[in-house]
């Protein structure tokens, strides 16, 4: 098994999302002696915002791409290049103004790529990041799973879309919500979603010993 954590939280150390997720990435690689995990941590390494280089660069062939359009096409390759080469991927995100972080949304728009992730065809768009397992660790002070400020949760909603319209249809939430009620409230949040990483965990166990 392959997987790609991205984390993306600004809040570095500090962040949920992130220390959730990457408990979960390594967990899995400690259920799973042969696994192997690619961190892309967005914080550290930024990608750039998509520009006029890109989106002309995407469109030129290789051997008349500028210098410029070659090193942001090349970003763009790297990223899909990890993404279509793992199994299972794990986006951390903090929620941030309702919705996913900015550094996510530059990963976003770097792997959502016509011609490459998705397709257009006789009978309309086709994803093409197809047969991946995809969990999302999602941090936010409120509760916005249920209750009236399910309206103002389009970070999910978003990355639902967007990535099951390059493919990947298979997608969890596990969520640290209401962090920013209390240290109780951090302390039961952060046991929900662990409870869950290992319940994911365990599951993946019985399903390689039956394998």
């Amino acid at each position: 098994m392959s997987i790609l954590l991205v984390t993306s939280s600004p809040r570095g150390n500090a962040s949920h999302s992130t220390r959730i997720a990457t408990e979960f990435a390594e967990k899995l690689v400690a259920a799973d002696p042969s696994a192997t995990l690619v961190v892309r941590d967005l914080v550290a390494n930024p990608l750039p915002h998509i520009d006029a280089d890109y989106a002309s660069g995407i469109y030129t062939p290789v051997e008349a791409r500028t210098q410029r359009q070659a090193e942001v096409v090349g970003v763009s390759d790297a990223a899909l290049e990890e993404l279509f080469a793992a199994d299972t991927v794990i986006l951390a995100t903090g929620f941030i103004n309702f919705n996913i972080s900015s550094t996510l949304k530059s990963w976003v728009d770097h792997v959502a790529r016509s011609g490459k992730s998705f397709s257009y065809g006789e009978n309309g768009p086709k994803g093409l990041v197809t047969g991946k397992k995809v969990y999302i660790v999602l941090a936010s002070g409120g509760i916005y799973s249920e209750g009236a400020a399910v309206q103002m949760d389009h970070a999910i909603p978003y990355l639902r879309s967007v990535l099951g319209f390059i493919g990947m249809t298979d997608v969890d939430v596990i969520r640290i919500e209401g962090v920013g009620m209390g240290p109780d409230a951090v302390t039961a949040a952060l046991a929900k979603a662990t409870a869950k990483v290992d319940a994911v965990v365990a599951a993946t166990q019985q399903i390689a010993v039956a394998a």
